[in-house]
């Protein structure tokens, strides 16, 4: 009886639901009715329009926060979709940041802002500039909500048209098939056997034995490196095949104090990652936030600080070790380097010095408040648009997601943040991932729902999480998978376990029928195993291993004899 198995592996949108206009006169079709301006702000109507007959045009502001708002009835815990186009009349500086803002205030006279949409160096000579984005409600209900277009210098005069505000909904029926089709491949299986054997006997188990996915954790040096937590390091070594150590590398850590650089807590948690099959990423080369900066640096000026920049791993030893470097962290928030240096192009040239030094490790921009939030999305496009045109190595773009306490991630949200950060046509990393929730089950259900979103789309290669362990996290137990000196899960530990290593793994059997012995499964990226049973019998000999990726894969697989070895050709 004779066994032939081929198989082929091929790779082959979230769906998002709106609902009614919310927003009243977003046109101005109706003068200024339903919208109201700060005193003594002056807003009028004018034909200087964006579409229909008239946009409405804003003079005499006070302060950058100050503009034309409306408000709104919305309802706690629900998603909203904002959008609007504004419009520069006058220019002050290099550039203006405009922005649609949320503000919900609550009976204790509190406010909780918002900012789905915003973009920044805007210029007169920009024309209409379309601003949109999404916001989620807080879990506890607003006295009022506003929304307003504001953000430029206040002697900068500008006009807005087209608002517009919609409630969507999370499309949940249609998330799976898009991770099928982006996360799995179909395996072809055609099994040959003599006219002797009965079919029905014959059992096909295709078992998928590791993920090609990189899912992965921040990694703390001080535990990691500790001999008494081998609890930490095993939950690691056993669920995770990407890692980060979480700021060992960064330049202030490694070198606190001028010419005292220690690179051995790094370099011992990268060894022992690697030792177990995981690779990592190195977070951050710079970090160009003003309080990330050491003062020692802080003190230097000129070629003296040109020259302080660090080299990846401290120029030249350990080189081989990393995967992936985020070049300059944050840079969207913190330009301290490009300021001191006087030089707005320091974040190309450090790339260039960076992949000159160790031009096989892939190069990120890292940068947050672009997915969890809105706010710097359109800018974060736009600064990696930049980068590639530079011709700079940009590999990719590495996205923080914190969210916000007990702020429910919307798949609406996160898909529509991708889909303008996938216009730069760069792989997007997920370079910390956290949510927070008191409540573990509520815990359990925001890391199902973000991950849900950010693994079903295209555009996005990794995902690791900002840390899993109460003790070992910057945000603590309401964000945490495990808790306690024996890492015990938590409820939301079991479900995103569950997704990666159950629901996000392919274990199929299939008896042959006398029908027919071809068959195909969908089956998740990865490494495989194959068995074949005959009468509940496993045929030890006819074991096969094979890869299902995301390239076109054809193996022609071996071929034997039940009685006999494996003759494979």
């Amino acid at each position: 009886m004779y066994f032939v198995v081929v198989l082929v592996a091929y790779q082959l949108l979230v769906g998002r639901g709106v609902g009614q206009e919310l927003l009243q006169n977003g046109g101005y079709e109706s003068l200024m009715e339903h919208w109201e301006c700060w005193n003594p702000l002056r807003c009028s109507i004018s034909l200087r329009k964006h579409s229909g007959a008239y946009a409405m045009q804003v003079e005499n502001r006070w302060n950058s926060w100050e503009g034309p708002y409306q408000f709104v009835n919305v309802s706690r815990a629900h998603t909203y979709h904002v959008s609007g186009y504004i419009r520069l009349l006058n220019d002050e500086g290099n550039g203006q940041t405009v922005r649609l803002e949320i503000d919900f205030e609550y009976l204790n006279d509190t406010h909780r802002f918002s900012v789905p949409a915003g973009h920044s160096g805007a210029r007169a000579s920009d024309g209409w500039i379309y601003l949109s984005g999404s916001f989620t409600v807080p879990k506890e209900e607003p006295v009022t909500t506003r929304l307003s277009f504001t953000g430029p210098d206040p002697r900068v005069d500008f006009l807005v048209d087209d608002a517009s505000l919609v409630v969507v909904q999370d499309n949940l029926t249609n998330v799976d098939p898009e991770i099928s089709r982006v996360r799995k491949s179909d395996i072809n299986i055609r099994v040959t056997t003599p006219s002797n054997v009965n079919k029905s006997s014959v059992k096909i188990r295709i078992v998928q034995r590791s993920k090609l996915f990189p899912f992965g954790t921040a990694v703390a040096a001080w535990a990691y490196n500790n001999p008494s937590m081998g609890a930490y390091r095993d939950f690691i070594h056993q669920h995770f095949n990407w890692a980060a150590p979480d700021s060992a590398l960064t330049w202030a850590v490694v070198e606190p104090q001028r010419g005292k650089k220690n690179y051995e807590p790094a370099i011992n948690v990268i060894n022992g990652l690697r030792t177990h099959g995981i690779k990592v990423r190195g977070q951050s080369l710079v970090w160009s936030v003003e309080e990330f900066v050491q003062d020692w640096v802080k003190r230097l000026h000129g070629d003296e600080a040109a020259a302080s920049r660090p080299r990846p791993l401290g120029g030249g030893h350990e080189h081989n070790t990393l995967e992936h470097w985020d070049v300059n962290n944050e840079n969207l928030h913190g330009q301290w380097f490009q300021n001191q240096l006087h030089d707005p192009s320091y974040n190309l040239e450090l790339f260039r010095i960076a992949h000159v030094i160790d031009p096989h490790v892939k190069l990120f921009l890292n940068d947050y408040d672009v997915v969890a939030s809105g706010a710097s999305t359109r800018d974060y496009l736009q600064q990696a648009l930049e980068f590639k045109m530079s011709n700079v190595s940009l590999y990719g773009l590495g996205v923080q997601c914190h969210f916000a306490e007990e702020e429910e991630p919307s798949i609406f949200v996160i898909k529509e943040r991708l889909d303008i950060l996938a216009q730069a046509g760069l792989p997007i990393w997920i370079t910390a991932l956290d949510v927070q929730a008191e409540d573990e089950n509520r815990r359990a259900n925001f890391y199902e729902k973000a991950l849900t979103a950010l693994y079903s789309h295209p555009a996005v290669e990794g995902i690791l999480l900002s840390g899993f362990w109460d003790k070992a996290h910057q945000r603590g137990g309401v964000a945490a998978l495990a808790v306690g000196d024996n890492l015990k899960l938590t409820a939301a530990g079991k479900r995103v376990l569950d997704l990666y290593e159950n629901r996000w793994m392919t274990d199929v059997t299939h008896a042959l029928s006398a029908a027919g012995s071809q068959f195909t499964i969908r089956g998740f990226h990865g490494d495989y195993d194959l068995y074949v049973y005959y009468e509940d019998r496993e045929l030890v000999n006819l074991r096969q291993t094979f890869l299902a990726g995301d390239v076109a894969l054809l193996r022609q697989c071996r071929r034997g004899d039940v009685s006999s070895s494996v003759r494979g050709h």
